[in-house]
């Protein structure tokens, strides 16, 4: 029986709305979040004792409890493979790229100025894979959007922190660097909204993308992330392990709280 119409694009206008709210929070707000500690150097090697081991917690989390299971019930076990290569290349890119990943107060002398653009255009790559991969979760179970979302901002804010950190050095003034930032942001909503509107060349591929943030995600948090833990004081590691389970018992029960779709 064919749907109406009106009804399909009162639905279409519903998840429109509801991705791109996702994607907003996903992005552009992890962005904002990072202008907010970025231009105190202070606070932002507090929040990035901080953020970071939770981020680690949230992204292996979400990778293993959410993501990975429904690549599974998608895709099979073919999906895994798109995992692995994911991960692979995740750690290529970023080898190759001069570690693209820039984190707070890490920087790269005399490379810098010749890095910037890479570091843009990892990050616009980056935010689109964050824009379908919101997307694509959101359509499978709405939940796993929320999630994804949540990840996203969690893992955006020290990403952006640190970005920030490597224009600034680089002589950008905070207009540019918050300009360029900004608009590599919005590529996360603009691939949200062409994921939904496109769900018919998308939906074949659903799996593959939930593979593909997976396989990144994982890395993220497991290679990027994780190594940090540990640095510092006693009394910082015991911090930093607390926020890396605390990221892990959040995003469990946020996964038991939000309604099945």
């Amino acid at each position: 029986m064919a749907i109406p119409l009106w009804i399909f694009i009162k639905l279409t206008m519903n998840d429109l709305i509801a991705v791109t709210l996702l994607a907003l929070l996903g992005g552009v707000l992890g962005l904002f979040g990072a202008v907010f500690f970025a231009f105190n150097k202070k606070t932002s090697n507090t929040i990035s004792k901080i953020a970071i081991p939770f981020a680690a917690g949230v992204l292996i989390t979400v990778s293993i409890t959410h993501l990975l299971p429904e690549v599974a019930e998608i895709s099979g076990n073919e999906g895994f493979k798109v995992v692995l290569f994911a991960f692979l290349a995740s750690f290529f890119f970023e080898e190759f790229f001069a570690n693209m990943h820039h984190h707070s107060g890490h920087t790269h002398g005399a490379k810098l100025h010749g890095s910037v653009p890479l570091v843009l255009f990892g990050d616009t790559i980056h935010n689109f894979i964050d824009g379908v991969a919101i997307a694509a979760a959101y359509l499978v179970d709405p939940r796993a959007g929320i999630v994804v979302a949540v990840a996203t901002f969690l893992h955006e804010v020290p990403h952006e922190i640190g970005d920030f950190g490597v224009l600034l050095s680089a002589g950008w003034s905070r207009t540019r660097a918050f300009t360029a930032n900004f608009l590599s942001a919005l590529v996360t909503i603009g691939a949200a909204v062409f994921t939904v509107m496109a769900q018919e060349l998308v939906e074949p591929w659903i799996g593959t993308l939930l593979a593909i943030s997976a396989g990144v995600f994982l890395y993220l948090g497991a290679s990027d992330f994780l190594p940090e833990l540990g640095q510092g004081s006693g009394k910082t590691r015991k911090l930093q392990f607390f926020f890396l389970l605390a990221g892990v018992i959040v995003i469990l029960a946020f996964g038991s709280l939000v309604p099945e779709h």
